[in-house]
């Protein structure tokens, strides 16, 4: 709780201390979430052929530049953290896809096995890239 301290420094009972020397702390935090650099890849592969397959059957002159700028979003999406990942400073390490399938990794709510942990990661991109599919064979259809 805090209070007025004027009535102190007006009796003069209050004391002046140097400021304490601030040590510099830095965070540890871990910026690869320890999975193997393979899923990150697969993921950025996924996004990647959704953008390809899109590019692909709905291919005009208009869609080139921005097929071309959303590809780019999606290398930086996941380029700058890559980049993060391998600062001099960053003392994690990705697990190797070997310690991955024997240890599997551990989440908030318990150990994951390994295939649950890539179903959990890759479900999203996956369905991306059928969603891209289901879009084509509509629109061949039609």
């Amino acid at each position: 709780m805090s209070k007025l301290a004027h009535d102190i420094i007006a009796r003069g009972e209050a004391r002046i201390v140097d400021a304490p020397a601030a040590a510099r702390t830095q965070v540890e935090s871990d910026r690869n979430f320890e999975m193997p650099t393979a899923l990150y890849g697969a993921t950025v592969a996924c996004y990647l052929a959704f953008i390809g397959i899109l590019g692909a059957a709905f291919s005009t002159p208009g869609l080139i530049i921005p097929m071309a700028i959303f590809a780019g979003f999606i290398i930086a999406g996941f380029g700058v953290p890559a980049v993060w990942t391998r600062l001099k400073d960053n003392g994690s390490k990705p697990m190797t896809m070997g310690k991955f399938q024997q240890t599997g990794i551990m989440t908030n709510t318990g150990r994951l096995a390994p295939r649950d942990a890539a179903i959990q990661m890759l479900i999203l991109p996956v369905l991306i890239v059928l969603w891209a599919c289901t879009v084509v064979v509509i629109a061949a259809l039609v």
